[in-house]
């Protein structure tokens, strides 16, 4: 059974950095897409950063230049550092990943930014 963990959210103040992180289990050695979601109150699950097996990323505009997504070299694990973060970049942050012609969401983590 494929299950994804994240971990590394918590309070921040506006400026301030995290990472999160996200690790995957019940997948056996194959590439998968990752990407990192978020959903703030009353608002729609809206994507922030993607990459691919072949490691090219995308991102939301609102977050370009401010996050960065990386995978380990086992595809087994994917990260979101997020710098200089704003009150508007609070919300719970889903993990996602692409395997075996599925979606996979982790439980997600809460991300609040104070100003």
């Amino acid at each position: 059974q494929v299950q994804l963990v994240e971990s590394g959210g918590g309070l921040v103040q506006a400026g301030g950095s995290l990472k999160l992180a996200c690790t995957a289990s019940g997948i056996s050695g194959m590439i998968n897409h990752m990407a990192w979601y978020r959903q703030a109150p009353g608002k729609e699950r809206e994507m922030v950063a993607r990459i691919t097996p072949g490691g090219s990323t995308d991102y939301a505009d609102s977050v370009k230049g401010r996050f960065t997504i990386s995978r380990d070299n086992a595809k087994t694990a994917a990260y979101l550092q997020m710098t200089s973060l704003k009150p508007t970049d609070t919300a719970v942050y889903y993990c996602w990943m692409y395997y075996w012609g599925r979606d996979h969401w982790g439980q997600g983590t809460q991300v609040t930014v104070s100003s």
